[in-house]
């Protein structure tokens, strides 16, 4: 019998982080629904009083919510098997995590909610999953369908931004493909904690739903094969001349890597600065924010310019939640070491990221994240 259970669903874009973990970890564990008596009695009351996905539940009851929390506690139990030991590689590894959690949501709730024709009733199949049996499921499943579409607009998904949307996110495949025809992972034929993050948005909707499927799969192979071997126990390096386990040697961060970043930052880094202005601004307006407060996914709206073009989006915390992690390690560095990756960070249009933080900080207390 499995020693772990994971709460989530093949739809999920967060559940795919935690679950390609618990794979390529050869972790024995068991996927269920969230639907169940025991979960509502066992699990849910020491969530945190926060209901999502994924949670995994180990054998002596120890129940632990979210993705990067999962990927945390077991990291610490196997010696940080997939953090990178060099300065450069551990935080990309941890910029890709950040950016799949957060910086990809545009495109995943756009090409999930506003594809109707292709993906409605493979999208409505697995909500209703969700639903016990004995409720209406297709009733209740309508609705929540129709709170995640809304979601999707918060993320600024909405019909003025769908050609630009379309538009960054058809530019990055090809350069995602390029590298991942080069290179198994994102640092070499081993994943990091970044190839995690990235998995989250481009499995659960981009690599599933029907018509961001079409697209990758006819627009960006190597990619696909990416996502297929990031849900492989094995190392799956099949086409490639090297077949070694290791990241690459001498801290190296490929080219290759150097034009996925730089695409991405064309949305990323104004929306992260934008949400951070908007975070802080909240921040010194709230007297009555006691330590050991939750830390809420969402706090206001934002704007920001992207190619000419103003969007509107939810500033989330939780971004910076994962983002200090990188700042962190970029703190503890030597001066040198700091040089390397602001070099790094100017050839990708991200000069500022390390200094985009928050005016409080974030940490996690019985499940939840709080403000310190």
């Amino acid at each position: 019998m499995s020693e772990i259970t994971l709460y989530g669903s093949p739809l999920s874009l967060y559940t795919g982080k935690a679950r390609s973990y618990l794979i390529k970890s050869r972790l024995s564990y068991r996927e269920v629904l969230p639907n169940t008596q025991h979960y509502e009695t066992n699990v849910l009351p020491k969530m945190g009083g926060r209901r999502s996905i994924p949670v995994v539940e180990t054998a002596n009851g120890e129940v632990i919510r979210d993705g990067a929390a999962i990927i945390d506690h077991y990291e610490s139990r196997n010696g940080q098997l997939y953090s990178p030991k060099t300065p450069k590689q551990q935080f990309i590894s941890r910029l890709f995590d950040v950016i799949g959690m957060e910086g990809l949501l545009r495109p995943a709730m756009h090409y999930r909610w506003n594809f109707d024709d292709f993906n409605k009733e493979f999208v409505q199949f697995h909500f209703e999953t969700f639903i016990p049996p004995n409720l209406d499921r297709k009733a209740l499943a309508e609705k929540r369908m129709n709170q995640m579409r809304d979601a999707g607009r918060s993320f600024g998904a909405i019909s003025d931004t769908f050609s630009l949307v379309e538009s960054l996110y058809c530019r990055l495949l090809p350069k995602l493909s390029a590298h991942f025809s080069e290179y198994p992972y994102l640092l070499g034929n081993r994943p990091c904690i970044g190839d995690f993050g990235m998995i989250a948005p481009l499995y659960g909707h981009l690599g599933r739903d029907p018509k961001p499927l079409s697209l990758m799969q006819s627009r960006a192979i190597s990619l696909y094969r990416w996502v297929e071997r990031m849900n492989r126990p094995e190392a799956d390096l099949g086409e490639f001349a090297q077949q070694d386990n290791k990241l690459l040697d001498d801290d190296q961060i490929p080219d290759t890597l150097i034009e996925v970043l730089r695409q991405i930052a064309i949305d990323f880094i104004p929306e992260t600065e934008a949400a951070c202005i908007a975070i802080n601004k909240w921040l010194t307006e709230q007297d009555a924010l006691a330590p050991n407060t939750p830390a809420e996914r969402g706090i206001g709206m934002c704007n920001f310019e992207v190619e000419g073009q103003t969007i509107t989006a939810l500033a989330q915390p939780y971004r910076f939640y994962l983002l200090k992690r990188a700042q962190d390690h970029y703190a503890s560095l030597s001066r040198t070491e700091q040089e390397d990756i602001d070099g790094l960070l100017a050839a990708c249009s991200m000069n500022e990221l390390v200094k985009m933080k928050l005016s409080r900080d974030i940490d996690r207390l019985d499940n939840r994240e709080i403000w310190l």
